[in-house]
């Protein structure tokens, strides 16, 4: 990158640059992160980014969105990008990587019969297979992964809203997220916890329909003796860790517990923890990827 970047005196303002493979959602996310504040700029040149930000100062926060449509794109001027804007200016920089599964891209680019645009001539498979591989560097590198996988354009707006739609003292986003070990972990956590140990609520007829969100359903797991203690150690535990993860500079921290279908135990047990975290003023969203699937709930950011 040939311009310097100049400090800039807007230090509360973010800079959110949306990358990950064609087809993944990267212009549902522009759009949804412009829905809620951000001035967003999609396919903006990396060589015009510099002049961008050490322009006019600047009254909103900013979404770029930057794949390799771009025509000056690399992963290395990316990496690059971020690292500068992080280090010399005073702008708060993520990198969100918006990942999918190479068989959904597939039919997505099936069903729009678009081109690839690194297979004009090809399969789209041997174009989104190429990409994956050229995109590698930033996945590593990235803040926020995002699976868009099982995600509607709805659902990755309530995502975004969840770490980018709430304003807070801390700085440090945390997800709390409930899934089913029989469909396997989520992506992108920092950590795992299996809830199924505790009571399950799918043996009893009357609550089986149910979910942890449900009152009878949290009254069931919570009646399990081991559960108090768990639960309190659990916080204990997170409570003490956030800070230390703050202090190292990580802005968004993931959190997933788990357990058999995803319904009842692990969704009740994040409720919990989320709503225990946002009371001591941290910035939460939930989400439970089961009952999105079964189109029973969105993703919330607790109060």
């Amino acid at each position: 990158m040939t311009d310097e970047f100049s400090p800039t005196q807007n230090g509360a303002l973010k800079v959110v640059l949306v990358t990950g493979p064609s087809g993944a959602g990267r212009s549902t996310a522009i759009h949804a992160l412009e829905d809620i504040g951000f001035e967003a700029i999609d396919n903006l040149p990396l060589t015009l980014l510099p002049r961008l930000l050490s322009g006019p100062p600047m009254v909103q926060n900013l979404a770029l969105g930057v794949d390799v449509r771009n025509r000056d794109f690399s992963s290395a001027s990316l990496i690059e990008a971020v690292n500068i804007i992080s280090s010399e200016t005073d702008f708060e920089c993520t990198l969100v990587y918006l990942d999918c599964d190479q068989d959904v891209l597939v039919r997505r680019y099936s069903e729009t019969r678009r081109r690839h645009p690194l297979a004009l001539n090809e399969t789209p498979q041997e174009g989104i297979t190429r990409e994956i591989s050229l995109l590698g560097e930033l996945k590593n590198r990235a803040d926020v992964m995002i699976d868009t996988t099982e995600l509607s354009p709805h659902d990755l707006k309530a995502e975004l809203t969840g770490w980018f739609g709430a304003t807070s003292g801390v700085s440090m986003g945390i997800s709390v997220q409930s899934f089913s070990y029989k469909r396997g972990m989520p992506r992108g956590l920092d950590m795992v916890l299996d809830c199924r140990f505790l009571r399950n609520p799918h043996w009893d007829k009357d609550l089986r329909g149910l979910d942890g969100r449900d009152g009878d359903v949290a009254a069931y797991v919570a009646e399990d003796p081991r559960f108090a203690a768990f639960f309190q150690k659990t916080l204990e535990l997170v409570e003490t860790l956030l800070p230390a993860y703050q202090d190292e500079g990580k802005s968004y921290f993931t959190l997933a517990l788990g357990c058999t279908g995803g319904q009842h135990r692990s969704v009740f047990v994040a409720e919990a923890l989320a709503n225990a975290l946002a009371r001591t003023g941290w910035q939460v969203s939930i989400r439970h990827r089961e009952i999105e699937r079964r189109g029973l709930a969105k993703t919330s950011a607790a109060p």
